[in-house]
């Protein structure tokens, strides 16, 4: 019992150094602002901007972007993301805002043309970045859109977390062969592809892909009724391919915190997950295909079906901590009031 409660202990105050270091580097990038560009960059906590969420190419976007910040703010930006994402998480935030370096060239869109921009992703903190006390950030562009929450010295939220990659395999010029979201299409298809003739006949809801991601960007996730097969329902092998597959997406985020996500999916009953595919099940190319993992507290979706099925998007939603959740709003509001 000791060595477990050690083993507790020595967790938990992993956590809080971690978290004190995502405070800490947040106030660091915030101080290396000039007092203009913090103005562009800081909001309160309690404001109907941290719950915008958008994916997709905008101008009108809050906060400041990457391109308006030098080499050494750049640096603490992503010293921050470190801080909320894991490496490959990190990584593949970096890879998807190049592609839009790649997506210029494919479309020969001119020098001054700013549509396709890997610089056009923005940052913007909400309330007061601390190792006490309730605050949050937000990273979002094209394709990569993340919203984190903290609560004394804890990272309790990290959705919506959105990533998406077009093209989705490069096909031509430097970057040829380039895919940014292999490791989720790949463990798609593998779980997929596991599935005995019986359990094939539940996933597979519909034999065309919806055009888009279903729960979109809405600000809560209208929850969709269950559907596919279910988790007791499919061999040990595809149990094990299908944990494989939640993890690639959970693990995106500091293994702390995708632990204790995991740890919330067991609390609410491994038996109430479901795995649902839609369109092509074969992997041909031009062939669109969809797959969606629903439980009690999450959803995990997968579309790739634009730009003759070259596009995916992904997203995680937290269905109970979704932008901090209800609850995390109250504490702060709570606490500021005092």
């Amino acid at each position: 019992m000791r060595t477990l409660l050690c083993a507790t202990c020595l967790l938990l105050a992993t956590v809080l150094v971690h978290a004190q270091d995502m405070a800490k580097n947040a106030v660091s990038f915030l101080q290396s602002l000039s007092e203009a560009q913090q103005q562009k960059t800081v909001y309160p906590f309690d404001t109907a901007e941290r719950y915008r969420f958008a994916y997709v190419p905008l101008d009108n976007r809050k906060g400041i972007s990457v391109n308006e910040l030098n080499d050494v703010q750049r640096k603490k930006l992503f010293t921050l993301l470190a801080n909320s994402l894991s490496a490959s998480g990190t990584g593949k935030v970096k890879d998807i805002m190049q592609l839009d370096q790649v997506l210029k060239e494919l479309e020969k869109r001119g020098p001054d043309d700013h549509y396709r921009d890997p610089g056009k992703y923005f940052v913007t903190i909400f309330g007061t970045p601390a190792s006490k006390g309730v605050w949050g950030w937000r990273f979002e562009g094209h394709h990569a859109a993340f919203s984190f929450s903290a609560d004394n010295n804890r990272l309790v939220a990290g959705t919506p977390g959105f990533m998406g990659a077009n093209p989705a395999v490069v096909k031509e010029g430097e970057q040829k062969g380039k895919e940014v979201l292999k490791e989720e299409t790949a463990a798609g298809f593998a779980l997929l592809q596991s599935l005995e003739p019986e359990q094939l006949k539940k996933a597979l809801i519909n034999t065309n892909a919806p055009a888009e991601i279903i729960t979109g960007a809405s600000r809560k996730v209208q929850l969709l009724k269950p559907m596919g097969v279910g988790y007791s329902e499919l061999s040990k092998d595809a149990q094990q391919k299908l944990l494989a597959l939640l993890e690639v997406y959970v693990h995106r985020y500091t293994k702390l915190f995708a632990e204790s996500t995991l740890k919330e999916i067991e609390k609410a009953g491994w038996d109430n997950l479901y795995f649902a595919w839609a369109g092509d099940t074969q992997h041909t190319p031009g062939k669109p295909y969809y797959y969606r993992i629903q439980g009690p507290t999450i959803i995990i979706e997968y579309d790739n079906t634009q730009n003759n099925a070259n596009h995916v998007h992904t997203v995680m939603r937290d269905l109970q901590h979704d932008f901090g959740g209800d609850e995390l709003l109250e504490h702060y509001r709570t606490a500021h009031l005092k």
